[in-house]
């Protein structure tokens, strides 16, 4: 008869078991740490010091002491009309971009997607703006924009709309031919990644429709719509907070002149920082434009996970 104590007894366990548990997670970490370090030293590091330094009135200069001033950046950048004024302009010009970036990348994309002649050329020539720097793109630009010789001032000249402007300098015209710079040099990426979202609808799809009696417009809406649409907001959403932070190539255009009409938060942030030296202050505008993008963030991805729940 067994005892009870030997059914109570604890199964035993072979020895070094915990151990080979724990060895797939050090070598997942081993693995992932060439990944990790250089997020943290590149990324994280920077974005917590320059926390740390909008509460600061750090300034240029060895000679300059730094000290803890705690929210009186913050404070004085609510009053900052010149700031907003920037705020405003970024604003207009992401929603400025982004939306006919989309618009004429989704009428490329859908071009593209046809059986074509030579459409391996046409996916080619279409992202040539997209291998060009930013830097490259704004030098080509002023070229076209400048108000003696441009390309394009030439070009009204022959069709006898005008002898052309300074576009550039134009304090009505400069953010409108920024724009249009911006969704030249940004259409490719978009225009990618819908022609992969539509590569991967079905074909028997749009057949099916097709045969039901659907026309054009009516398979796009419910057919290649429906299959492209978690593509396109994921691609918008990501336009929109690269346009936000865009820099070099306004920079390049216009130094974000004339008065101000094309001076970016990001452009305001590095003229505070390295034309006037102040660090701190620079820094708060960078806290509040992470803030403003985190919560864009957040709005996407909370958009995006309420319409998983609901499908």
């Amino acid at each position: 008869m067994t005892s009870v104590t030997e059914v109570r007894r604890p199964p035993t366990r072979a020895p070094g078991r915990g151990r080979q548990r724990r060895a797939p997670d050090r070598a997942a970490w081993f693995l992932v740490l060439p990944a990790l370090i250089p997020i943290l030293v590149l990324s994280v590091g920077p974005l917590l010091y320059g926390v740390l330094l909008a509460f600061t009135d750090s300034q240029s200069g060895r000679t300059v002491s730094t000290r803890w001033i705690g929210g009186l950046n913050f404070r004085d950048l609510l009053h900052d009309t010149l700031f907003w004024e920037s705020f405003r302009i970024g604003l207009v010009w992401a929603v400025g971009v982004t939306v006919p970036q989309f618009l004429l990348a989704l009428g490329l994309a859908l071009l593209l997607n046809q059986d074509l002649r030579l459409r391996w050329l046409a996916r080619a020539l279409a992202i040539v703006p997209w291998a060009m720097p930013e830097v490259v793109v704004g030098m080509m630009w002023r070229i076209v924009y400048n108000p003696d010789a441009g390309i394009l001032n030439e070009t009204l000249h022959d069709l006898g709309l005008g002898d052309g402007r300074d576009w550039l300098s134009g304090l009505g015209t400069a953010l409108p031919a920024v724009i249009v710079v911006g969704v030249w040099a940004g259409m490719p990426q978009t225009t990618v990644a819908l022609l992969a979202g539509l590569q991967n609808t079905p074909r028997e799809l749009h057949e099916a429709a097709a045969v039901d009696g659907a026309g054009a417009w009516r398979r796009f809406r419910t057919v290649t719509w429906a299959a492209l649409r978690p593509v396109a907001l994921a691609i918008t959403a990501l336009n929109l907070i690269w346009n936000f932070n865009s820099f070099a190539l306004v920079y390049v255009l216009t130094s974000g002149g004339p008065g101000g009409r094309t001076r970016l938060p990001m452009l305001f942030a590095y003229e505070e920082a390295f034309r006037y030296g102040q660090f701190g202050y620079a820094a708060a505008m960078g806290c509040v434009m992470v803030a403003v993008i985190s919560v864009l963030l957040a709005v996407f991805l909370v958009g995006r996970i309420r319409g998983g729940d609901g499908s």
